[in-house]
């Protein structure tokens, strides 16, 4: 037996085999499991139909297993004349296409122009059950035939003791209730109320005969045409990933439901949140299990609780943003997410995972973290001073309420100024001014030390500094970047992936879309700062840079004295 041959390629950082004939359909069961890319996936909770899902989970625990998928492919291609159709992912067929007779000849009966469609097929369906017969209308309302079965007996013993006592055979007890009608009438109910029910028994089980027949006549072009529309969207997706790393253009506010651009079945939709769209899209199936590897996946996540107003439907997304800044990013802020069909739910951040999104953004993120981080001590220190504060007050005008003199009684003497007691605090000032002058021309000196050198001195040792600083973290940041993987994203969903799914840098840019800005040609009659000229950008940008080299070289000085005094 010769091996078939495979077209392989190179996609998310792994080797896969691209599915990309009905050839390759026909041969699936002699691909190497290991070179699959999904070993099960879930039915629910994807862009395809459910029920398409479940007629491939043939042991109906809700995962679908490659055996499942390989036992499907080969009933396809034993049904079908050429399963090159599958490529198309239309849900119809030529009569001509389909090999087996026994489905053929069902299609022949509702095709128009020799193609079937599923349309077709299920109103056929519906057709048959707009035939079924009528239930005849009830003798009684239901009230009346729930109260005759609830005293039939009773009343049934009653006329049969009154027929004993007529004999002389039995008595009748005195307070024994006395029916309003005769045994006759009360028997003729029963009879029309058994009648009904016997005909309405036949006439249900004649109805379930005929959709049983038709469901069996047609449920199997049913299978077929579903089939024949997702099964091969459903093999780009497991056997490899080839929609999710297919080149694509802008996909905006769902128009991936119209065919514009290639989606993965687990993309949901498009989150608009801080002038982007993020187009990596995850429904959240288990909360619990993506807190728990989420962080796994080196990306920048931002999770959602997603409401749809007008059926009140809710779900919960994660979205992945791979462009821009992230300072706006925060729990709590609204957003807006737009679901396949392109219908819009109220979206509200619940959590953020923090990972690089660029080697850029990273550079600057210890001096993010090192501003939060100053302005929550800040923060906290001044709300203390403030409680602390109000304390004392509190505390000081208790104490002088309660040493306010009596009525009549003489006021303590108000005590003179001693300079002796602040003479230790004028000191310390002296000292501390005294240290900053010495500080200062030690820091002048090191500066002109450095700049004796040559001019190119103090712009090295600034880069030198700002790298020492950013630089663990770019080089952080680029070992993330590297390896961001979706593939702990779809483990938390109940994904079996047998492959990574690399997510890098230029593949990242193209599944967020950053809002673009054309050149501003009206000013803003209501801003505060006027727009200022070239110059003033030069000065303001030349005083930013003589400024940060006055902190670095502080920061260098202070960092050469530690070293020098630890080594003394």
């Amino acid at each position: 037996m010769v091996d078939y041959k495979w077209t392989y390629a190179s996609l998310g950082g792994a080797t896969r085999v691209k599915i990309q004939s009905g050839e390759d359909i026909r041969h699936l069961g002699e691909l190497d499991e290991k070179l699959w890319t999904v070993l099960s996936c879930p039915t629910v909770g994807l862009e395809i139909d459910e029920t398409s899902l479940k007629l491939i989970d043939t042991d109906n625990d809700g995962k679908l297993h490659v055996q499942e998928v390989i036992k499907t492919a080969d009933w396809l291609c034993a049904t079908l004349t050429n399963p090159d159709v599958l490529l198309e992912g239309e849900a119809q067929l030529k009569v001509a296409d389909i090999a087996d007779e026994s489905i053929r000849a069902v299609a022949e009966k509702i095709a128009t122009d020799g193609v079937v469609t599923l349309d077709a097929v299920r109103a056929a369906i519906g057709a048959v059950a707009v035939e079924t017969q009528a239930v005849p209308e009830a003798p009684y309302s239901g009230e009346v035939t729930a109260a005759y079965k609830a005293c039939k007996d009773a009343y049934a013993q009653y006329f049969a003791t009154a027929r004993m006592q007529a004999l002389g055979l039995a008595t009748l007890p005195a307070d024994a209730a006395v029916p309003g009608m005769t045994e006759e009438a009360f028997g003729e109910m029963g009879k029309k109320i058994a009648d009904y029910e016997a005909e309405k028994a036949a006439i249900e089980g004649a109805n379930a005969k005929l959709l049983a027949d038709a469901q069996s006549q047609y449920r199997p072009l049913e299978k077929l045409l579903l089939l024949t529309r997702d099964f091969y969207a459903l093999l780009r997706n497991y056997v490899s990933f080839q929609d999710f790393y297919a080149k694509r253009g802008k996909a905006l506010l769902g128009r991936a439901a119209k065919g514009e651009t290639p989606w993965a079945i687990f993309q949901a939709g498009t989150l608009v949140i801080d002038q982007r769209a993020c187009n990596l899209c995850l429904r959240v199936n288990d909360a619990a299990k993506h807190n728990a590897q989420a962080p796994a996946s080196g990306m920048f996540l931002v999770y959602c609780n997603c409401t749809h107003k007008p059926t009140g439907q809710t779900m919960q997304i994660v979205a992945a943003v791979t462009v821009g800044d992230i300072k706006n990013l925060k729990v709590g802020k609204n957003a807006l997410f737009y679901d396949r069909l392109g219908r819009d739910w109220d979206a509200e951040v619940t959590k953020i995972i923090d990972n690089p999104i660029s080697i850029g953004q990273a550079f600057w993120s210890p001096y993010r973290k090192l501003g939060d981080w100053i302005t929550n001590l800040i923060t906290k220190s001044a709300a203390e001073k403030e409680a602390k504060s109000f304390d004392n007050m509190t505390a000081n005008i208790q104490k002088d309420m309660a040493a306010k003199p009596a009525e009549g009684q003489t006021p303590d003497k108000v005590q003179p100024f001693d300079i002796a007691k602040f003479a230790g605090i004028f000191a310390a000032i002296g000292m501390a001014i005294g240290a900053l002058g010495t500080f200062l021309t030690s820091l002048l000196s090191e500066v002109g030390a450095i700049a004796d050198r040559g001019w190119w001195a103090i712009p090295t040792l600034i880069i030198c500094i700002l790298l020492a600083i950013s630089g663990p973290s770019m080089v952080l940041a680029w070992m993330k970047l590297r390896k961001r993987n979706l593939a702990p994203l779809l483990n938390a969903n109940g994904w079996a992936i047998n492959a990574d799914a690399i997510v890098n840098v230029l593949f990242g840019n193209t599944l967020t879309e950053q809002a673009q800005f054309p050149v501003l040609k009206l000013a803003d009659p209501h801003a505060k700062i006027k727009k200022l000229s070239k110059g003033g950008k030069w000065t303001i940008a030349i005083a930013a840079i003589l400024l940060g080299i006055a902190v670095a070289l502080v920061v260098f000085y202070c960092i050469g004295v530690r070293v020098v005094w630890c080594t003394c």
